[in-house]
């Protein structure tokens, strides 16, 4: 590495890109080139960093430093590239999880073997195999005495979970009118207000 390469990794730092993402124990990180591995107690995830960037690995602490000359697109890359270390970290130490309830009467989810089998208002069953990687649990809750279905999906794959639930919730999304279907829960659906028969002259 030159002189100039570490000067322009000193003075172009992200102010979040710069903090070191902390390992805790028991997840391993390596690096293998432009590579980076990280196993723990929920799984592993390997991931290509691009090379506008130097990562760092000593004494349990992970540094992303920028080595490229442009200061913009140095300070952008080595943001984005801490965020996903430490999405991948945590990842791996205590996974993510997110959560959706199905609005609808006679709507149905079912769990059988690593699928969803869901009811939602077609003439046929949708059968959606989960990903490798991808946990769910059902449950039925009862808020202010209207019960529904409430589907907890689980990860070590930030990335993967998004991706996954983005899906399920592409089958029925909530209609404007009534709020029927996959709603992921802290969603608000601005509904809106059915039409009226015509005025009587």
């Amino acid at each position: 590495m030159t002189l100039a390469s570490q000067n322009v990794g000193s003075n172009v730092q992200s102010r979040v890109g710069k903090k070191p993402v902390v390992v805790p124990p028991g997840v391993e990180v390596m690096l293998n080139g432009a590579v980076l591995t990280v196993k723990g107690p929920k799984g592993s995830l390997e991931r290509a960093f691009p090379t506008e960037v130097r990562i760092e690995i000593k004494d349990k602490m992970v540094n992303v430093v920028p080595i490229t000359k442009e200061i913009r697109t140095g300070k952008r890359v080595q943001g984005l590239v801490r965020a996903l270390i430490a999405n991948m970290v945590k990842g791996v130490s205590i996974g993510y999880s997110n959560t959706m309830d199905l609005h609808g009467v006679g709507y149905r989810i079912e769990i059988k073997e690593k699928q969803l089998v869901l009811s939602l208002g077609f003439t046929h069953q949708v059968i959606y195999p989960l990903p490798d990687g991808i946990s769910a649990e059902m449950k039925v809750v009862d808020e202010s005495g209207v019960k529904r279905q409430r589907l907890t999906l689980g990860s070590h794959d930030k990335q993967l979970l998004g991706q996954t639930i983005a899906k399920i919730r592409s089958f029925r999304p909530p209609e404007p009118y009534k709020g029927k279907g996959f709603r992921i829960q802290g969603e608000r659906i601005r509904e809106k207000a059915g039409k009226t028969g015509a005025k009587s002259s």
